[in-house]
């Protein structure tokens, strides 16, 4: 298994926009964001999941929720534990809730017993740090920090911010995808998808009606933009003088090639981000019923850590064929769909190759 990323829902080029035309204290929240994640990132190197200290019986919901008092502590005072009636504190309720949705969703539609497959327990801090601009999930547990409250919201309060940070544990514990380059935006875009689907699975929408946001009410009122990404068109979710323009392609030939994020990691996410959308709409319905059992499928099975765009093309290609019948309509929107963001995919290999499961 690699050794853990960092996996924070607010990209480097975002917090050092803010740092370079923010306010003094924005930028001065941004700085510190910045400098505190560069430490947990180092810190995060040495984690292992500990799933065996905190698995609990097979199909059991068990959330754990710690109020970290604006210390840099983890995890903080417990506050809340599977069952409690609810708290006073809106962010308790939202992490509690929000954990709950990702563990519903992946349970019932993947027939998935929690991120390891396990019944690992799911852990989150609140009100982490003072002023902190993220959210992160570090390989035990969740983190949220309240905002600035300038431009950026609590981080509970967007359910889609939950489910990709939580679904980097889930990424965590199967194909394990390499924070670096490709595979690394491919890591970022997974967690992405299965975001957008726990807000969706949440509302009952289907495809068409979904926004397709990540991110969606994080913002104040003083930015300018919906969201931190879209994967219906990435590359305008926000456009604001202090954040700046939103930078994802959506497209192979507009790939961004950078030493910055571990090589793009959230810019280049845009392009399978694009991808998953237009396969989506063009199967309809509920998207996790059939696109996101295909990625799933393909996440689980058939790709390895160094995993690059072309190979989670024929892997999706190949899980739509091994689900739902080769030359399907399913396998057939596949394919339109990584050609939309220009990616081929070669029928010959549509059986893919099963990843070892050891």
């Amino acid at each position: 298994m690699n050794k853990r990323p960092f996996c924070s829902i607010i990209p480097p080029h975002m917090l050092k926009a803010i740092a370079r035309n923010g306010a003094p204290h924005q930028q001065s929240c941004a700085w510190h964001t910045l400098t505190f994640s560069e430490q947990l990132r180092g810190q995060r190197l040495a984690l292992t999941p500990l799933a065996s200290l905190a698995a609990t019986a097979t199909g059991q919901k068990r959330r754990t929720i710690y109020d970290a008092k604006k210390q840099w502590r983890l995890p903080g005072a417990l506050v809340r534990g599977e069952g409690d009636s609810r708290s006073k504190d809106v962010a308790v309720n939202e992490a509690y809730n929000g954990s709950g949705v990702v563990y519903d969703l992946f349970k019932r539609v993947f027939g998935r017993n929690s991120l390891d497959d396990k019944g690992l327990r799911l852990d989150a801090s609140v009100h982490y740090g003072r002023d902190y601009d993220n959210a992160f999930w570090n390989g035990r547990q969740m983190v949220y920090g309240d905002g600035d409250g300038e431009l950026f919201q609590r981080f509970t309060k967007a359910l889609d911010v939950i489910g990709h940070e939580l679904s980097h544990g889930i990424i965590q514990f199967e194909a394990d995808l390499i924070y670096q380059d490709e595979p690394g935006a491919l890591n970022e875009s997974f967690a992405d998808v299965f975001g957008s689907l726990v807000k969706q699975y949440r509302k009952r929408q289907k495809a068409e009606k979904a926004d397709w946001l990540i991110g969606a009410g994080l913002f104040t009122r003083r930015v300018k933009g919906k969201a931190l990404r879209s994967l219906k068109a990435p590359g305008t979710a926000y456009d604001d003088p202090i954040l700046g323009q939103d930078p994802q392609p959506a497209h192979m030939k507009d790939y961004v090639k950078t030493d910055e994020d571990n090589g793009g990691v959230h810019v280049n996410s845009g392009i399978p981000n694009k991808a998953f959308y237009e396969v989506a709409i063009r199967l309809g319905g509920y998207a996790w019923e059939k696109t996101g059992r295909i990625w799933y499928v393909a996440l689980t099975d058939r790709l390895s850590p160094e995993a690059g765009f072309h190979e989670a093309a024929q892997a999706t290609f190949a899980a739509a064929g091994e689900l739902f019948g080769s030359r399907g309509e399913e396998q057939e929107a596949v394919r339109e769909g990584w050609e939309a963001v220009g990616m081929k995919i070669k029928s010959g290999r549509s059986r893919g190759r099963r990843r070892s499961r050891s």
